[in-house]
């Protein structure tokens, strides 16, 4: 239903078309423009011969595609009636389910602060295809509403998960587990307990920081579970505290009767994380990598004995595997694993490193000889042993100390370093490590190329952790929510946002729409809803259309029939 309002501001009358909705039995304004004056108002209606440019009032620009398509898939899956199952509230205002996809919508399309919502809500097509104004989206609104336990939340995902699961035929077989953290503004005073300085893998070591660990399927990186945890707590304690937590939730959903194959990075192994995976009734096989240390005699072996991998994937690529190898406390499988573009990449850091580690040494060289011959007078006379530690350190980088060899004598009491380069030490790195990584699973029943591909799946998991540490999609940070409960809401409505947008990957895939995240929500963001009011300014004329977008975006419209279903008005 749509007016035109009056209202008086500082003694001058002004002209507002408002278009409004029933919600709870009380008509709501959904959107409201700025029509003009009265004369304006009048000059327009008195002269119908106008040009279709004189007749035009205004237009309505609304943001459409990206929008829409995420939150249709939400609709989809009901993720707000699941939200709303388990914390009902009166049917007063949004829901609290609405408030959640509302904001994980957000996130995934152009996360702004809580704060900013109700502004970026309101010049989206939500209010229409919702119902709801936009004066519910306060940020003060939205924490009143969303006061959510942490028990409820893991019931939440659980139910989530569950449904993602029937729906989707997503199999529990191969999951991949890692975790990252996030640094936040947070007051160093402030009593939270999530929000603590550790090893900020952001470099930001100055500020508080949030982990976050998550499993996700191997194809298109669907979360299956998710656990925000102190930032200063080990990732190995973490991997304890999430395939506790995995196992209880598969064992409701799919039984007992399952097998899995837990896929993670060589920094989780140890002992310890490994008995934990085979020490109960759901035992859970895994797929992990070794470190140098735990795999010298796999790096000894020759060339020679390395096979081809097939498939294309992997071509060019060859691996050495043996059984019954210990490692971790037990036997198992071991595949040592030669890429040769791991090895160009490799070698092309060393090469660099070995000519900026030329340039510092050289400068170390003639600093020396200055002061040697008298061309540097003052300071700190250096010594052989402050000459000695420099040079060590500047031979830190790795390999530097194996290849390059160093002398520090005194002429004249006055230290001079010579140094020489070792092409042949370089030769014997190259043919010993370099494009090898080990690989130590527990299934023997795997081919070798099953078991390099499942341990590289782990790379979409860290694509996905990238993707949300971006700031134009998907974003996690900033994050400066000051206690326990809302810092886990926030990572749950952002995990929220990211399984939602690869489960829009996957249907898009299924149909022959291969892209990424951020390729699909940019194309889709120039999709928008334009509706121009033209004619009478008392009952207004409409002209509602859409935005010119690429093939793809109309591709992919067309797919979900968005304009059909939320584009009516």
């Amino acid at each position: 239903m749509a007016s035109i309002i009056k209202k008086n501001i500082k003694g001058n009358s002004y002209y507002y078309y408002v278009e409004s909705k029933r919600v709870d039995g009380k008509p709501r304004p959904v959107n409201q423009h700025y029509l003009g004056s009265a004369e304006r108002i009048l000059m327009l209606a008195t002269n119908p011969a106008a040009s279709l440019q004189e007749k035009a009032l205004f237009s309505d620009v609304e943001d459409f595609g990206d929008v829409m398509i995420v939150w249709d898939i939400a609709r989809r899956l009901d993720i707000a009636g699941t939200i709303d199952r388990h914390c009902p509230k009166r049917s007063q205002g949004a829901s609290v389910g609405q408030y959640i996809v509302t904001e994980a919508v957000n996130r995934a399309v152009a996360p702004v602060s809580t704060s900013s919502i109700r502004d970026w809500y309101s010049h989206t097509a939500l209010p229409l295809a919702t119902g709801l104004p936009s004066g519910l989206f306060t940020a003060q609104d939205f924490w009143n509403n969303t006061d959510i336990p942490e028990s409820a939340l893991g019931d939440i995902e659980e139910d989530i998960l569950a449904s993602v699961l029937k729906t989707y035929g997503i199999g529990t077989g191969d999951i991949i587990y890692d975790a990252t953290n996030f640094f936040t503004f947070i007051d160093t005073g402030n009593p939270c307990a999530l929000a603590r300085r550790g090893h900020d893998k952001a470099k930001r070591n100055d500020l508080r920081t949030v982990g976050l660990a998550m499993m996700v399927t191997p194809d298109f990186s669907v979360p299956l579970l998710s656990e925000a945890y102190p930032g200063n707590s080990p990732d190995s304690k973490e991997f304890a505290v999430m395939m506790g937590g995995l196992r209880k939730r598969i064992e409701r959903i799919a039984g007992k009767d399952v097998s899995v194959t837990v896929v993670f990075d060589r920094g989780n192994g140890s002992e310890s994380n490994l008995d934990l995976l085979g020490d109960k009734d759901i035992p859970f096989h895994y797929v992990t990598g070794l470190k140098r240390n735990q795999s010298d005699a796999l790096f000894a072996i020759g060339k020679g004995e390395y096979k081809g991998l097939e498939g294309e994937e992997l071509k060019g690529q060859s691996a050495c595997r043996r059984e019954d190898y210990e490692a971790f406390g037990r036997k198992g499988t071991a595949l040592i694993v030669h890429n040769p573009a791991l090895r160009d990449g490799q070698m092309q850091g060393i090469l660099i490193n070995i000519g900026k580690t030329t340039e510092r040494l050289v400068g170390i060289q003639s600093r020396l000889l200055d002061r040697a011959s008298g061309k540097t007078k003052g300071g700190k006379k250096p010594t052989t042993e402050s000459v000695a530690s420099a040079v060590g350190k500047v031979l830190k980088t790795e390999y530097m100390g194996r290849i390059f060899s160093f002398q520090v004598v005194s002429q004249d009491g006055n230290p001079l370093l010579t140094f020489s380069k070792s092409d042949s030490e370089l030769e014997r790195l190259d043919d010993a490590e370099l494009g090898k990584t080990v690989l130590f699973t527990d299934r023997k029943n795997l081919s070798d190329e099953q078991i390099v591909l499942d341990y590289r799946s782990a790379w979409h998991i860290e694509h996905g952790f990238r993707q949300m540490k971006d700031t134009s999609h998907l974003s996690v940070r900033p994050i400066f929510h000051w206690t326990d409960r809302r810092i886990r809401i926030h990572l749950f409505t952002c995990v929220l946002a990211f399984r939602l947008c690869c489960l829009l990957r996957k249907e898009l895939s299924d149909k022959g729409i291969a892209l990424p995240i951020d390729r699909m929500l940019d194309e889709m963001s120039a999709l928008k809803s334009v509706t121009t009011f033209v004619g009478d300014i008392d009952k207004p004329g409409q002209i509602h259309t859409f935005s010119k977008c690429s093939e793809l975006a109309d591709k992919i419209e067309r797919t979900y029939n968005l304009k059909e279903k939320y584009g009516v008005r």
